[in-house]
Order: structure tokens, then C-alpha cells, then sequence
């Protein structure tokens, strides 16, 4: 059961007592007494041949044996060598077949018998019954010992984390760059701190509180701080801490946190990854609606949200990143009233998290958070906790004593691009072809709207496939794509392939990654954002995924016809943009060899060099067409000549 702490950390209960391991070693115990003590008070015999003693009885030396199925224990009568008689003792084994056995020892005046019964053959027979049942629930204890200690006291406790008084050592001030977020929750502070402030006018704090956005940007960290600064008993669990193997045992466990939570309001209750525990009960499975473990819990959770009243104090706070999986019942009003979004930060908010994270490393001069904000769009407060980490790392490394911007610039690229591969040697065609391969993409960038500036190229292999790469930086963050600028972002992915069509008239396997990321967009281009004129404004794919990244889009249900019409709609879309690159590069192609040439030599290009040569890109008559209607107004037959 878990224990208050004054810290930052909860304090672990004690270490109960097992019971299976004792259990064992006293049942070790009496089993070799058993063996061992009747053994030890038998009396000494000698142990002779069978044949041997119906010698003897034959020859009249056997005064009294006792006959057992399976022992014979005889004595004969002898002298000691100054007279005495005396007995000597000897034993042996029957075999079986010898059914004259008793005729012969008749014959021959020897007095037998049968052993007597053993006084301790109630033992045996009371083990035989006791001693399975007691070693299949000592096994069974020993088990459960060490999955959750003593289990048959804990099974159906909370497994919650408490910090009591608030101690979870994290305020508002350490959370940055979601300001709409706190300003929303700032208020449950208040209600916590001030409960009569809102109950006096009769309005009602919201039971519950759900945080939904992507991994990473600070849920659990705003949780946490709500906690802090309304300095209240804090209940931490996660949504799959309550799923076990037999049903039942969850619903249990969200009964217990509850009442403990009761017994100390004011209190928050933070339950991590919701979606573990709270996935629609009407979701596709071979039995819908099946009594489970997993719905028994969500509905013994959805009673106990409506079950206590609005001003106990005690509030539920939810984070997950797949809210559009979520049972409807759990998002209703009257649960979780309140759905708060923790987006990622834009600039300023990016800034705001690198101040954070900074305040305990030592920055050199001419570091500016402002620029590395500008140049990490799409980084969440998590990768910028990573960022901080890694250039700071990297000047330990080098023995400096301060991290420097070329640190930081480093710590961009080892986590946009992965670690440098200097081990990595490339031939001397290799080299060439990515040589020429990144310059084309820098120098379609160069023109297009929306791409922002080409920062660095490099032909210096990184991460798992890289052998190369260009560096763009957006100036602003951008929250929408117009059609120029996603045309001109295809165009740049296949910039590198049309450049090595120019130059070397047969392309590599390097395009692979651009040729797949440029069919993805122009797809969703035509199916999800309804951007071809031919098949108008409808979304043939719905988005599945509101938050996470990498999972791909449901088809919805078309003829075949309209399949064809949207293959058809994507070639031509991507026709397109590889007629503008290649236009672009054959118009510039005095500039593309130059830049090639100079980036072998020196393997990367960037700052003022690089600027300075992109900026004597010459912009195409077809160009401005192309972007304004996605046309090319020459006829199909110029992607041919174009590379003659």
C-alpha cells in the first residue's frame, strides 16, 4: 500500500515477510527427518545372499526369522570362542517365486513370523494426503511473493503513487511554452486553494480534466505542477497499472484509490496514458461488448467519476495522446468536463522551454536560445530537454567550460540527422552521386516558396541511411501549406534524383526516402486536402491519428474507376514537379556543377559561402505557371529532352 512522503519521491512500502521460501525449507526439513530418523534407530544386521540362508536353514542353524514381503530378518545361534553362546543377526531378500519357503522353514523347527505393524504408519498415510495440497499453495505463495509481495492482501490495493502536501517538486515556473494550457488549469489551483470562493455563488469545478496532445510536450510535467502549486495530496498511476490477469482485480484497484483519495481531499488524481485503460467499448473485436477485465474496469471508473459529489475536492486529471479512441461515456460532461490541448510550442514558447532547461548549464557568450528556437520547429519540450542535454554533453566531451553555439548546432543535427559515420567510406562514384544529389535539392529549395533557407549541405554520412544531407531552416512557424508551396516542397524531393538524371544520365537508389515521402504528400494532396481540379473537394482518406505520427490514413470505400482517376491524378502531380527540377536544374546547371565540385572538396557547405551561392539560382520562364496552377503549359515530350 503506498506511504506519504515528505520528498520529491514516494517512499517505497516495507518488504513484507515471504511465506513461500520458509515454507519450503521447513518442508525439506521434515521429509529427511522422515527418512532419516527411522534409518538411524534400526538395529545393525548383515546383509546375505537369499540362497545363503536356506543353506543355513537347512543346516539347522536358524533359531527365529522374521518373513516380510520384502526383507527376511534371521538370527542363528553361535559360541564365542571362550564359550558363551551368543546371536549374530543377518538379513536378506526374498525372491519371490519361492512359494516353499514356508514349508521349509517348518521342516527345520526354525520359529517364523510377520513384522509387527509400524506405529508410525499414520504418519505416512496423513503426509500422502497433506503434503500435495501443501506444496502446490506453497508454490502458489511463492509466486505471488514475488510478483506483488504479500498477494493476498495487496491483489486489489492501488498501485498509485502518493505525494503528499504537493511534495512533487515541480511549480508552474518549470513549465514553459504552454501558457494557454496553465492559464486554463490555473484555475483548478484556485478552486483547491479557495474551494468557498465558487461553491458560495453555486458554480462547480470541473470533475475531471483530460490533457491530449502529442508525446512529449508536458502533460505529465503540467499535472505535476497543478499539484505543486496547489500544495494537495498528489495520487499518480497509469492507465495499464490496473489491467490484470484475472477480472476483477482493476475494478478493485480504482474502488481503493478512490477511497483513499476521499479520505484526503483535497486532492488530485493523475491517471497517465488513459487510453490503456479507457478504449471505446464499441471498438472493433470478435466479441463487442465482452465482459473483460479491461471493461470492467473503465465501467467501475466511469460510476466512481459520477458517483462522489462536484465539491469533494477531488479532481481527476487524464493524459493521453489517442483521444479519439476514448470511450463517448468518459468524455461526456459530468466526467471530464474539460479537455485542455498541450500542443507543441511555437517559437516563443520554444525559446521559453531552452530558458528552462538552460538555467543549470553554463552557456558560453555567444549562445542565443532566440536562433536555436528558430532552428527546432516541430520540437516538443521533451526533444528540447534532449537538445539542452546533448550539447551539453558534447562540450564535456571536449573538456570546455561552457557549452558553445557550435554545440548546440551539433546537438540539432545529431537529432534531426543522427550521429556522424566519418567510418563510413564511400567510393569515389558514391561520393559524387550524393555529391551532386544534395545540391539539387538545395538549389530547388532555393526557389520555392514556403521551403525556407538552405542552411547547410553535407556529404558526410549520419544516422542509419544518410549519406548525405540538406539542412533547411523555416524563418517563421507555419500552421497551414498553400498548393505553391506543397508543389514546391515534392519539387525539392526530387530535386536530388533529377540532379543525378542531368548529370549522370541514370539514377541511384539514393532517391528511395524522397521518392516515398514525395508519393505520400502528393497523395494526401488529392485524397485528404481535395486539391486536384479534376476530382474536386472530397476527402477519399480519413485521418486516424489526431496526435501520433506514423500511422497511415483509412481509404474510404470508391469504385475502381475513382482509384484509377486518383493514380492517375498523383502521376500527374508528381510528372509535374519532376519537369519544374529538372527545368530548374538544366537552368542552372553551370551553378550545379560548380557547387558539387566545391562541396567534395570540403565536404560540407554552409553560412555565407552557401548563401552567397544560392542566391545566384536563375528562376525558369515555366516556373511562375506552375506554381500559380500546378501546369506545365510545354508538351510531355520536354522531360526527354531536357535530359539530352
Amino acid at each position: 500500500m503506498p506511504v506519504e512522503t515528505n520528498n520529491n519521491k514516494p517512499i517505497k512500502p516495507p518488504k513484507v515477510r515471504q511465506f513461500g521460501g520458509r515454507f519450503f525449507i521447513l518442508l525439506t526439513l521434515l521429509l529427511l527427518l522422515n527418512l532419516i530418523l527411522p534409518t538411524f534407530f534400526e538395529a545393525r544386521s548383515l546383509q546375505v545372499p537369499y540362497s545363503t540362508f536356506i543353506t543355513q536353514v537347512e543346516a539347522g542353524k536358524v533359531n527365529q526369522a522374521i518373513v516380510s514381503s520384502d526383507r527376511i530378518e534371521y538370527t542363528i545361534k553361535t559360541e564365542t570362542p571362550d564359550g558363551k553362546p551368543t546371536e549374530q543377526v543377518f538379513t536378506t531378500t526374498p525372491v519371490a517365486i519361492d512359494l516353499d519357503l514356508p514349508k521349509i522353514l517348518r521342516e527345520h523347527n526354525v520359529e517364523f513370523s510377520a513384522p509387527p505393524p509400524n506405529p508410525n504408519a499414520w504418519f505416512a498415510t496423513l503426509l500422502s494426503w497433506i503434503l500435495p495440497p501443501l506444496i502446490f499453495f506453497g508454490i502458489w505463495g511463492l509466486l505471488m511473493n514475488r510478483q506483488s509481495g504479500p498477494a493476498a492482501l495487496t491483489v486489489g490495493k492501488s498501485k498509485a503513487r502518493i505525494y503528499s502536501e504537493g511534495s512533487t517538486g515541480v511549480k508552474f515556473s518549470d513549465v514553459a511554452g504552454v501558457d494557454e494550457a496553465k492559464a486554463e488549469l490555473a484555475e483548478i489551483v484556485d478552486f483547491l486553494k479557495n474551494a468557498t470562493k465558487y461553491t458560495t455563488l453555486g458554480a462547480k469545478i470541473p470533475k475531471g480534466v483530460m490533457l491530449v496532445g502529442p508525446p512529449g510536450t508536458g502533460k505529465t510535467l503540467l499535472a505535476k505542477a497543478i499539484a505543486g502549486e496547489a500544495a494537495v495530496p498528489f495520487f499518480s498511476i497509469s492507465g495499464s497499472e490496473f489491467i490484470e490477469l484475472f477480472v476483477g482485480v482493476g475494478a478493485a484497484r480504482v474502488r481503493d484509490l478512490f477511497e483513499q483519495a476521499k479520505q484526503q481531499a483535497p486532492c488530485i488524481v493523475f491517471i497517465d496514458e488513459l487510453d490503456a485503460l479507457g478504449k471505446s467499448r464499441g471498438g472493433a473485436g470478435p466479441i463487442i461488448g465482452g465482459n473483460d477485465e479491461r471493461e470492467q474496469t473503465l465501467n467501475q471508473l466511469l460510476s466512481e467519476m459520477d458517483g462522489f459529489d462536484t465539491n469533494t475536492g477531488v479532481i481527476i486529471i487524464a493524459a493521453t495522446n489517442r483521444p479519439e479512441i476514448l470511450d463517448p461515456a468518459l468524455r461526456r460532461p459530468g466526467r471530464f468536463d474539460r479537455q485542455v490541448v498541450v500542443d507543441r510550442p511555437d517559437k516563443i514558447g520554444r525559446e521559453a522551454i531552452l530558458k528552462v532547461h538552460a538555467r543549470n548549464v553554463k552557456l558560453a557568450d555567444d549562445v542565443n536560445l532566440s536562433t536555436i528556437a528558430i532552428r527546432t520547429p516541430g520540437f516538443a519540450g521533451a526533444d528540447l530537454a534532449n537538445l539542452v542535454n546533448e550539447a551539453a554533453l558534447l562540450a564535456a566531451r571536449q573538456n570546455q567550460q561552457a557549452v558553445t553555439m557550435a554545440d548546440f548546432n551539433e546537438a540539432i543535427e545529431r537529432l534531426i540527422a543522427g550521429l556522424e559515420k566519418r567510418s563510413r567510406v564511400l567510393n569515389e562514384t558514391e561520393k559524387k552521386t550524393v555529391a551532386y544529389h544534395e545540391v539539387g535539392h538545395a538549389i530547388i529549395a532555393a526557389l520555392m516558396p514556403g521551403a525556407g533557407k538552405v542552411e547547410k549541405i553535407s556529404v558526410v554520412p549520419r544516422g542509419v541511411g544518410a549519406l548525405g544531407y540538406t539542412i533547411q531552416m523555416p524563418e517563421e512557424d507555419r500552421f497551414l501549406m498553400l498548393e505553391d508551396e506543397i508543389r514546391g516542397r515534392i519539387a525539392t524531393l526530387l530535386g536530388g534524383r533529377s540532379a543525378e538524371e542531368i548529370v549522370f544520365g541514370k539514377i541511384s537508389t539514393g532517391a528511395a526516402d524522397d521518392i516515398q515521402k514525395a508519393t505520400e504528400l502528393a497523395e494526401r494532396t488529392i485524397t485528404l486536402y481535395g486539391m486536384s481540379e479534376r476530382l474536386g473537394p472530397v476527402a477519399f482518406e480519413k485521418s486516424q491519428q489526431q496526435f501520433l505520427e506514423g500511422y497511415g490514413n483509412l481509404r474510404r470505400a470508391i469504385s475502381p474507376k475513382v482509384a484509377e482517376e486518383i493514380d492517375r491524378e498523383v502521376k500527374q502531380t508528381l510528372d509535374n514537379a519532376h519537369h519544374i527540377a529538372l527545368s530548374i536544374l538544366q537552368h542552372n546547371r553551370d551553378l550545379l556543377e560548380q557547387t558539387a565540385e566545391e562541396l567534395l572538396q570540403r565536404e560540407i557547405l554552409e553560412g555565407a559561402d552557401l548563401r552567397d551561392r544560392l542566391a545566384q539560382v536563375k528562376v525558369p520562364g515555366e516556373m511562375a505557371e506552375w506554381l500559380r496552377t500546378g501546369k506545365i503549359s510545354e508538351d510531355k515530350p520536354l522531360l526527354q529532352t531536357l535530359l539530352v
